[in-house]
């Protein structure tokens, strides 16, 4: 599937901070809930294609209270970063990835009050550097109950570097891969958000993606 134009922090438009209020996680509890804020309150994950592809990812996928826990050596000197690595299989179609969710059980977040996202990510050593940033949402996760040809998330594709960078997006600024997917709306829609994820699709490849400071910006 075609990739979009790679987006990177200084080419991202700024938005302001919305402080403790606007924080998704910063990892410093070491643990693998996000912030509880309000009605938000969920869990870091990984997860890998459903077929016997033989892509593998560390932490290996657990539930709620399973095998993730953040990784030592966060972003700006902090103590703990959320971390995938592993390695993508070979077929069709194949993905490692890391996320979070919103609210547990899985459920959509209104975060419509934000103008967009920010975090600061980097890749290990070696690791392939192309990463897809996805915002699932009420029209492309199956969850919402609306796609007939789920997951083309709205996004943005990263170019990774063994330094750490931060990234800026507005949901304006967030789009679909072209070709595929059903429905294709025009914009996401922020009121009905399921998580966040880093997405590494390259059959073969060899990743390990570091990703801190996940706040929301742009306060109305």
């Amino acid at each position: 599937m075609p990739g979009q134009t790679p987006a990177t922090g200084q080419a991202a438009e700024l938005l302001g901070s919305c402080g403790p209020e606007g924080l998704i996680d910063d990892g410093e509890d070491g643990n693998n809930q996000t912030k509880p804020a309000g009605e938000r309150g969920g869990y870091w994950y990984t997860f890998i294609d459903p077929t016997n592809s033989g892509t593998t990812v560390w932490p290996e996928p657990g539930t709620q209270g399973g095998a993730f826990a953040m990784s030592e050596g966060g972003a700006n000197g902090s103590k703990f970063a959320a971390r995938a690595k592993g390695r993508v299989g070979t077929a069709d179609i194949v993905f490692g990835a890391l996320g979070m969710n919103f609210v547990d059980p899985m459920a959509p977040y209104d975060a419509s009050k934000y103008e967009g996202v920010s975090f600061w990510a980097k890749k290990g050593p070696g690791s392939y550097g192309k990463v897809r940033f996805k915002v699932p949402d009420v029209s492309t996760h199956e969850a919402g109950g609306v796609c007939r040809e789920c997951f083309n998330d709205f996004g943005a594709t990263l170019l990774l570097t063994e330094s750490w960078q931060r990234f800026v997006f507005p949901w304006r600024k967030l789009k679909q891969l072209p070709d595929w997917g059903s429905p294709r709306p025009h914009r996401i829609k922020p009121a009905k958000l399921f998580g966040m994820q880093w997405q590494v699709d390259q059959p073969g490849a060899s990743f390990d993606i570091w990703v801190d400071d996940l706040e929301f910006v742009g306060c109305d």
